[in-house]
Formats: C-alpha cells, structure tokens, sequence
C-alpha cells in the first residue's frame, strides 16, 4: 500500500482535484466500463429530468471480486456499515459497489444498478438507499433492495439518514421530509431547506432531533428540531457529504469534491484537513473514531484510501 504523510496548510489553501478527461464514445459499454467526466451542470440536468436515471439501469456486472469498486461516470457516496466495520458500501448514479474486507476487494449490487445512491440510511431493521428514482430498501441486510416509494411527497431523494425511531430524507421537490414508520409515511419538515442537501445525513445517536446535512450552497448546516428550523455551520461551498467523529459529534468533516474542512468544536469554527488528492467523499468508520476512509473518483472506478490516525496520514488500499 502506498503511503503519504500530510501536512497542515495554511487556512486559505483548497485542495485540488484531478482533471478528468472526455472521450469518444465507441460500441454501447455497462456503467462500469463508462468514463467521462460529469460536471454540476450536467448532474443539475439529471435532477431535472429524474426519469434519465431509470435509463441507465444495466443488469450486466463484472464478474467475481474486483481491487477496485466500479461506480461509473460519476461517485455520490461512500459509507461503512455501522454493523460490520468490515463493509463498505459505495455509489454513483449508474451502481453501487461493496466490500465485505474492508476495502481489499469488491462486488456490484446488481439490484442497486440505476438507484443512483446518494444518501444511505441503516436501522436495525433496513438499508435505505436515496437516488432520483426514489428510495431502494433492503430487508436481507444489504443482500438485495427494492424501490419503494409509496408515501414519499417526493421521490426524488437526494440525502438520507436514520437515527432512533426516524428516518429522514431531503429532495429539490419536497424539501426536508421525515418518516417515523419506516419509511411508510413521510411528513415534510421544512418544505424551504432541503432542496440543496446531497448525501448522507447526520443523526445525533444521543438526540434524534440534532442533525447535521450537507448543503451544496451553504455547506454544513444543523437543525436541533427535527428538520423544522436550521442554521448554518459552514465549512466549505458546493459541499456534497459531511461526516463526524462517533464518539464526539463535535468533529466534523464537511467536503467538497478535491477539498475538506474539519470542526472540532461543532461547527463554530473550521480548518483545512488534508486529504488525498482529488478526494471527493471523507468519511468516518462509525466503529473506530481514528480510522477514515476516503475515495478518488477515477472513472470507471474510485480509487479508495484509508487513515488509521485521524487523518494525520493516508494509504492507499
């Protein structure tokens, strides 16, 4: 494995991410043979037409374990099991690949093809997947999922988490959404926030009503109330995932594609975090507070790193 040492840097700096490359598109290829780079603007068209995701649904995956997890064109999430420290689960728009080693090797999620996994939501009871075409549940834990969207006000869901006794959900057309049966019905929270939030939402395991979401304009925010009101904590714009420490909800990660900023005080104030070049997701293991794992999108792959000192150092898997 290969391994870097970081340094501090200075306030100002801002990492940057690796330039991706256009091609020529040859004989039609499965998603995780597509390279091609996605730009905001092209994602904010998929969020105007959500039924383009349905198209990219591709039954046809590699075969056996892979060293590096396909994801496609694009990378939306990554996420570690908060019951298995040992699987990871990571998304795009056309598929989600996991890993049952830590990261050493990977598989496609065939019935996750085309879900488009953004937010990521774990009870003891279901895996909860949000995309453009709505919610994809697993009750097998994680072995397979299904598209259930009955209840929701809006199926396109671009974040998600879960903490004791509620799920919460956001989307460009429905705002800020929670559900407190499992999904089966959903009450709209805040129907003014929500609509710029994108990934995986924060739940204070102590106090279900603090939560913590990314908001691509504001950055990191946080609502004391269940979703009804919120404030700004900041950190970075044209954030996409925040993450924190499990045993303190005070460290926070917030990330923007190629840059991160960290609080150690709940957000009152922010440094730089060094991460690995062109690092687009950055995210705490829920089982051990010094280990994170950080992923490159490289289309069709992401490459994925992992720091066992919080974050002093990173190497490569």
């Amino acid at each position: 494995m290969a391994k870097t040492a970081t340094r501090p840097r200075s306030s100002g700096s801002k990492g940057k991410p690796r330039p991706q490359t256009n091609r020529r598109r040859g004989a039609p290829q499965s998603w995780y043979q597509r390279v091609g780079a996605t730009s905001w603007f092209a994602i904010a068209a998929v969020v105007a037409i959500a039924a383009f995701a349905l198209l990219q649904r591709d039954p046809v995956a590699p075969e056996g374990p892979q060293s590096l997890p396909a994801v496609g064109a694009d990378l939306h999430s990554l996420v570690v099991d908060p019951a298995d420290p040992k699987r990871l689960f990571i998304g795009s728009h056309q598929g989600v690949s996991v890993s049952t080693d830590g990261g050493e090797t990977w598989d496609v999620i065939e019935s996750l093809n085309g879900a488009d996994a953004m937010g990521w939501a774990f009870t003891e009871d279901a895996i909860y997947v949000g995309g453009h075409p709505g919610l994809s549940v697993s009750t097998d834990n994680g072995k397979t999922f299904e598209t259930r969207n009955d209840g929701l006000p809006n199926t396109d869901i671009h974040a998600l988490g879960a903490g004791d006794g509620v799920v919460y959900a956001a989307s460009p057309g429905a705002g800020f959404i929670g559900s407190t049966d499992g999904g089966s019905t959903w009450d709209v929270r805040s129907d003014q926030v929500g609509g710029a939030f994108m990934g995986k939402i924060l739940v204070d395991p102590e106090d279900p009503e603090h939560v913590v979401a990314p908001d691509m304009q504001a950055g990191a925010v946080e609502s004391r109330d269940g979703g009804r009101s919120w404030d700004a904590l900041g950190g970075l714009q044209g954030a996409t995932w925040v993450s924190w420490n499990p045993s303190d909800t005070d460290e926070i990660i917030v990330v923007a594609v190629g840059s991160a900023a960290t609080s150690s005080d709940g957000g009152k104030s922010w440094e730089t975090m060094e991460i690995p070049d062109g690092a687009g997701i950055v995210e705490f293991s829920p089982h051990e507070p010094n280990t994170l794992y950080a992923a490159v999108h490289e289309a069709p792959k992401a490459r994925m790193w992992i720091s066992q000192d919080g974050a002093k150092t990173w190497e490569e898997l």
